[in-house]
């Protein structure tokens, strides 16, 4: 297994830098071209990943929680905590685009950055998490390892690069 020592988890700024739209933007496309179901299909340019970055924590929430892992100067990884829009659900936040560079897989960076958000959300209030993932993924392993709760599969949700469907797992927490 690869050393994690070196890498800093922290919160992106607002307004973002640059760097970290493009770290994040690199990121994006490197997730995407390896397979990984994170809402977009290859080809996925860096120009097309950065002006979603650009949109995303340019209009996200002020309770929405973005994260990144830092290797050095790069991003190894991110995820990021999104508030329930409903005005009866201000518990709730919804995990979304947990990614870790191909370089890092395997070297525990997922976990530490779900440990990060998962604390990052508590202290922010949110009792209740939720998140859904591809069937099979190696995601749904970490989630499970982690103690997160599957309610339910939903079937053919979402489309694979090559037009086939696959299921996805929806999960959640709950804290004190």
């Amino acid at each position: 297994m690869k050393t994690v020592n070196s890498i800093r988890i922290e919160a992106v700024g607002t307004p973002p830098t640059d760097a970290d739209v493009q770290g994040l933007a690199d990121l994006l496309v490197d997730t995407v071209t390896s397979g990984s179901a994170v809402s977009f299909l290859p080809p996925l340019s860096r120009g097309e990943a950065e002006q979603w970055w650009r949109n995303a924590l340019s209009s996200r929430p002020a309770r929405a929680i973005v994260l990144v892992a830092r290797s050095g100067a790069s991003i190894a990884g991110t995820v990021q905590v999104q508030p329930a829009w409903a005005p009866n659900q201000p518990h709730r936040g919804e995990i979304v685009k947990l990614m870790v560079g191909s370089p890092h897989r395997g070297s525990g960076i997922g976990a530490r950055l779900m440990d990060a958000i998962e604390r990052a959300s508590q202290e922010a209030g949110y009792r209740l998490l939720t998140l859904d993932t591809k069937r099979g993924d190696g995601a749904e392993r970490l989630y499970r390892k982690s103690g997160w709760i599957e309610a339910g599969v939903i079937p053919r949700y979402a489309l694979n690069p090559d037009g086939t469907f696959h299921d996805t797992v929806i999960f959640y927490k709950e804290f004190g």
